[in-house]
């Protein structure tokens, strides 16, 4: 490696030092790289002001940090992330914006009833808040409440607890079920506090609560609408699957449009059977045995009745039989609760495209119509047509991953600078070596001094030589007499004195 530096030229050395510097810049740019730290977030939605506590408790543990969001969020290294959490629960940061019920960990010393009153507002304002911040689609939350005095005498100067709620979703909207759900959970934490006295608003100051619906407990409109929604999807959904395998796929649609009764009703029926059933059986029998006749005596002692064997005729009796049942009726009494969801009517559009034969739409009817469960006379209906669809485009290559694009495009530079620096070293000894081969006479001649009159009387005897085209000798001789010019003025003074 030396000789071949040493007998580079000046132009090869600096392509040479080029061509290195450039290997060990991509080198370190690699390095560099690959050793950066891969941040992840931390903390977001934070106050401004509580910024500097956090970034510093994290530069107390040593552990890096980068601001995102504007200073509201927080990034740490992803390898730092549990010690940062650390780090954060034991200077209790970040604090909430809001305060609860921490307020009366620092009570004041005789504190009257009113700062006490004003204190748990505050403590129950921030609790509700902190809950309604948990909801899906909720950011924050800030809650503001109207709690009558406890201490009013007279019934008709009393007022109602009421409550205002204002959300940041973050520019989602929210289900009008989540919004009822805020409302009741408002209203079940407050004394006092009833669902129509809870107002809702988002950032925008549109109402959310209470709505035109909001009166009727059910939302039936809502919930129709709602209900009708899922189960237009459900089963177009299943009829489009069954299109789809029976003509292939991007060649039918089916849109489903239905009417349901989401009223929920209870319904009585009360049956009588055709037997009766017997509750109570009474019965009185009466028995009477004597002896009979009409003769005797008259006066009082023959109207006297006797119970004696004797007298004229024979022997009588008499039997007497009382009797009653009470009926029962036996009857079944039924109450059935009846679930919402009952199919008033049901309409299915079908498209198809006109490559189908039209052979197969009956039969696609039929099926259809037995899948969706159609009744006629209920009124259901269903509708075929044949469409031109248009072409579905071709799918796009899958391209490479743009995450590994970076990597790729760095080795692969490093790895054609090498390849130059390979094939330029090639290419400068092949050179070197060809101009050893052909080392000039004059050039060994150099080493020893030769005296002047030997040169002009072999000049003399020589015939005169016609002119060299250039070689790499001679190009070499240029070289050495711009690169030693020393050593040759000291032959051209030995050639002089020996003159």
């Amino acid at each position: 490696m030396r000789d071949l530096i040493q007998n580079t030229s000046t132009k090869g050395k600096l392509i040479l030092a080029g061509s290195a510097l450039g290997v060990v810049l991509v080198a370190v740019l690699i390095l560099k790289l690959a050793s950066a730290p891969s941040y992840t977030t931390l903390v977001s939605g934070i106050d401004p002001a509580q910024t500097s506590k956090i970034t510093a408790a994290l530069d107390e543990k040593g552990v890096k940090w980068q601001l995102e969001n504007n200073g509201t969020a927080i990034a740490v290294d992803k390898s730092q992330t549990a010690q940062a959490r650390v780090a954060l629960a034991e200077q209790g940061l970040p604090q909430q914006g809001t305060a609860g019920w921490e307020l009366f960990d620092k009570q004041k010393l005789g504190a009257s009833n009113l700062q006490q009153q004003v204190t748990y507002q505050r403590a129950l304002e921030g609790e509700l808040a902190r809950t309604i911040e948990q909801v899906q689609g909720v950011s924050s939350a800030q809650v503001n409440l109207v709690l009558p005095p406890e201490d009013n005498l007279f019934q008709d100067q009393s007022s109602t607890a009421k409550a205002s709620v204002l959300l940041s979703t973050g520019g989602a909207g929210l289900e009008p079920g989540a919004v009822r759900g805020i409302a009741q959970l408002v209203a079940s934490s407050v004394k006092g506090l009833k669902l129509d006295n809870v107002s809702i608003t988002d950032a925008s100051g549109q109402l959310l609560w209470p709505n035109g619906n909001s009166g009727d407990p059910g939302s039936s409109a809502t919930l129709k609408q709602a209900a009708e929604s899922r189960y237009d999807s459900q089963l177009g959904a299943s009829l489009n699957t069954l299109l789809a395998q029976t003509i292939g796929p991007g060649k039918g649609e089916v849109q489903v449009r239905s009417d349901l009764n989401v009223d929920q009703t209870t319904r009585e029926s009360l049956t009588y059977s055709k037997k009766g059933v017997p509750l109570k059986t009474h019965k009185e029998t009466e028995t009477l045995r004597g002896a009979g006749g009409g003769g005797g005596v008259a006066g009082t002692g023959s109207n006297i009745p006797t119970y004696s064997t004797g007298g004229a005729g024979g022997n009588s009796s008499y039997k007497h039989t009382v009797g009653d049942t009470q009926w029962g009726v036996d009857k079944t009494v039924e109450r059935t609760k009846v679930a919402p969801g009952a199919v008033n009517k049901l309409h299915v559009a079908v498209l198809v495209d006109k490559t189908v034969p039209p052979a197969e739409l009956q039969q696609l009817k039929t099926v259809l119509s037995s899948a969706a469960g159609l009744d006629p006379k209920r009124g259901d209906t269903i509708a075929i047509s044949q469409v031109a669809f248009a072409k579905q485009p071709a799918p796009a290559k899958p391209g490479v991953v743009t995450s590994i694009l970076g990597p790729l495009k760095y080795v692969g530079l490093g790895v054609a600078l090498l390849a130059f620096l390979f094939f330029m070293a090639r290419h400068l000894k092949r050179r070197e070596s060809e101009a050893l081969t052909g080392e000039p006479v004059w050039l060994r001649e150099l080493e020893q001094p030769t005296p002047i009159s030997q040169l002009e009387g072999g000049m003399r005897r020589m015939p005169e030589a016609p002119p060299m085209p250039d070689s790499p000798g001679r190009e070499q001789m240029e070289q050495i007499l711009a690169q030693e010019p020393e050593r040759v003025a000291q032959q051209v003074r030995a050639w002089m004195n020996e003159e």
